[in-house]
């Protein structure tokens, strides 16, 4: 296992900008403006080129938090020597715009190999969240960089490898995942003032992050913790639901939840993946089981949706696709491409990419029967761990230390 890095992983209004004569949707937070690793506007081309070109390449600091997009801005978080550092840049020159820097929190351990932001920041109603590696949570105004209000309610108190669960933005709050397995929970910040709406503490976080589901006009925050996945009120933090999901051995509950309908769907290392149905029930909301497979896990990679189909990354680095419907396995593919299960799979429509930890950039078919590849690029000479993020023909990669913009042309 790559120790100290572990799966990054809102729901916000989406904006459209006029990039290269189309449209492209912003990319606002961890896995995009739904959560589900969804790209609504990308320019896939008839023929693929041979080589992608690259425009510009910008150092912005350590960490593996994925940009997020909003307009003609980029905003990032990351590590400079002793400071995290939230960057907001020029999505077309990478000019820096503004910036807003504090001390971060000592890296020790084997995690210290990689001591920069695993929370990728959230971006909504004019206002970024940033989660650092020692829990501190960050508000501060997109136009300018303001710091609005900051606050580290679980001082010192991390889960092992240190926060990576990212910041959710809705309904005007701001809901994170903070503290340790004994001690920590679910806080729900107000934007404009940072004082707590709501908090749920009876289990702390994992590393996976959070998502929004509603079932009969209930909206409802899906949370893994360290043992379980929850169900909590949107609107106060009550515990609508919760089911056991004890990690085995050397792996934990980083792999986000995957919404569809009132369907949830989620997975684990070594432990299968499994689909249950939240429904009312009385007063009350019950996760009922629609299927399972045991076969198949994910670890560190969060599958997405596609016409009905999961395609992920299993626990060993395989390419997989599962039928959403029964769970039964579609295809698994030949080439292994991590050992540890890290990858980010995001899905562009006609097509799906997925970006290796060696910088490998593979697109493919969404095929339920088999796996095609349509292209291959390499687009880092160091380590990616980030989502790239796509936007209309142009490609975002950020790596170990730099944010590089591919292009189709």
């Amino acid at each position: 296992m790559k120790k100290g890095i572990l799966s990054l992983f809102f729901f916000t209004g989406l904006a459209s900008v006029l990039v290269s004569g189309v449209f492209a949707a912003d990319w606002p937070q961890w896995r995009g403006p739904g959560r589900d690793g969804r790209v609504q506007d990308f320019s896939a081309p008839s023929q693929w080129p041979a080589e992608l070109k690259q425009q510009w390449s910008v150092p912005v600091g350590q960490g593996v938090a994925t940009p997020a997009l909003v307009g003609q801005r980029l905003y990032l978080f990351t590590r400079q020597g002793n400071e995290e550092v939230i960057l907001c840049l020029d999505a077309q020159t990478g000019k820096e715009i503004w910036s807003n820097r504090y001390e971060a929190a000592a890296v020790t351990g084997a995690p210290g190999r990689f001591p920069g932001p695993r929370s990728s920041p959230a971006v909504g109603e004019g206002k970024v969240v940033t989660l650092g590696v020692g829990g501190v949570v960050s508000c501060l105004n997109a136009e300018d960089g303001k710091l609005l209000w900051r606050t580290d309610p679980y001082s010192g108190a991390v889960v092992r490898f240190y926060t990576a669960v990212s910041p959710l933005i809705a309904e005007g709050m701001a809901i994170v995942q903070l503290g340790k397995e004994e001690n920590g929970g679910v806080i729900a910040y107000d934007l404009n003032s940072g004082q707590p709406r709501w908090q749920w503490t009876q289990e702390g976080p994992a590393y996976a992050s959070p998502v929004l589901l509603t079932v009969e006009g209930s909206r409802q925050v899906v949370a893994f913790t360290d043992k379980k996945l929850v169900g909590l009120a949107l609107g106060d933090g009550e515990l609508l639901w919760e089911l056991p999901f004890l990690p085995l051995e050397r792996s934990y509950n980083s792999v986000s939840p995957i919404v569809d309908g009132q369907t949830v769907i989620y997975s684990g290392a070594q432990r299968g993946t499994f689909a249950v149905r939240v429904e009312k029930q009385g007063e009350g909301f019950s996760a009922r089981s629609l299927w399972e497979n045991k076969e198949v896990s994910a670890k560190y990679n969060t599958p997405v949706l596609h016409q009905g189909f999961l395609y992920g990354l299993t626990d060993n680095g395989y390419l997989f696709c599962l039928n959403a419907s029964d769970g039964t396995l579609g295809w698994r593919g030949q080439t292994q491409y991590d050992r540890g299960g890290f990858g980010a799979i995001v899905d562009a429509g006609s097509v799906l990419m997925f970006l290796s930890p060696t910088g490998d950039l593979v697109v493919f078919e969404p095929n339920p029967k088999e796996f095609k590849q349509t292209a291959s690029y390499k687009v880092s000479q160091t380590q990616t761990y980030a989502h790239p993020v796509l936007a209309g023909g142009r490609i975002y990669i950020k790596d170990q230390e730099n944010l590089i913009l591919w292009t189709l042309e």
